[in-house]
Order: structure tokens, then C-alpha cells, then sequence
């Protein structure tokens, strides 16, 4: 049973508006989003289906979405740093 639904705003709460934005300005951010989104939509589909799917897949579809909830963790830290840096200025 699903704990929640796993998007990114729901990781990172408090970087929604940087979210928004970088999905609006920044096409690799985008690409990254998209493939986030599909892994956890893709887990989602075997958790709520009880599709049989190997272990393997589901351990590499995990590995995936938790590598790149990392690398965009890190565009959203940097984001909202710089954001913040400039805003204050």
C-alpha cells in the first residue's frame, strides 16, 4: 500500500516555488523532473496493481528515482540559494 503519493513537491515541500520555476526556465531540470516522475509513477502503478514485476526491476526503478531525487535535491539547494542570495539584494 502506497505511504503517499511520491511526487517532488511532496519530498521537498519547501521548495515548491523553486520547483515551479525551474521546471519553467531550466530544460535539463525539466528532463530530470520528468524522468522522476515517471519512475515514481511507474513503482506507484506496481504497488497499487500488484504487478508481478522481478525484484530487479523494481530495485533499479528505485535506485533511479532515488538518484535523481539526489541530483535534483542539489539544483533545488543551489536554487534556492541563489534565488535567495539575489532576492535579498
Amino acid at each position: 500500500m502506497l505511504r503517499y503519493k511520491q511526487t517532488l513537491g511532496n519530498e521537498f515541500p519547501q521548495f515548491e516555488s523553486d520547483i515551479n520555476r525551474l521546471k519553467l526556465t531550466d530544460a535539463h531540470f525539466r528532463k530530470l523532473f520528468d524522468e522522476f516522475h515517471f519512475l515514481a509513477h511507474e513503482l506507484e502503478k506496481m504497488e497499487q496493481k500488484s504487478i508481478t514485476f522481478t525484484s530487479m526491476t523494481q530495485k533499479k526503478f528505485t535506485k533511479q528515482r532515488t538518484q535523481l531525487k539526489d541530483i535534483l535535491f542539489g539544483y533545488l539547494k543551489k536554487e534556492a540559494k541563489f534565488y535567495n542570495t539575489n532576492s535579498a539584494a
